[in-house]
């Protein structure tokens, strides 16, 4: 699992984009939302949710339900079991710095 860790540190700490991404894992670790409904919790343009959720999805992070505007993200199983790893990363890094 420790490829899984790698993933999500070069996903939230080490790229473009990082801090919107673990902000949309924060907010789908509280319940499976849509890319509308995380658009208006996050207060984040459609569009660049949209983008993170596809690089989330494409980096087996996330995994969807559905179809169109009523395609619901989840958090991966593997993600779930491991969630401590997100927390690591996001306490150290993640809530630091809103650049992106």
């Amino acid at each position: 699992m420790d490829s899984l860790k790698n993933v999500l540190y070069w996903l939230i700490a080490n790229s473009l984009g990082g801090f919107n991404r673990g902000r949309i894992l924060e907010e789908l670790f509280q319940k499976p939302q849509n890319a509308n409904e995380l658009s208006k919790n996050l207060e984040i343009e459609y569009k660049t949710i949209r983008y993170h959720l596809k690089v989330l999805e494409e980096n087996g992070i996330l995994t969807s339900v559905g179809g169109g505007y009523g395609k619901t993200y989840f958090p991966t199983e593997s993600l779930e079991t491991n969630k401590q790893y997100f927390v690591e990363i996001w306490d150290k890094i993640g809530k630091k710095s809103n650049k992106d």
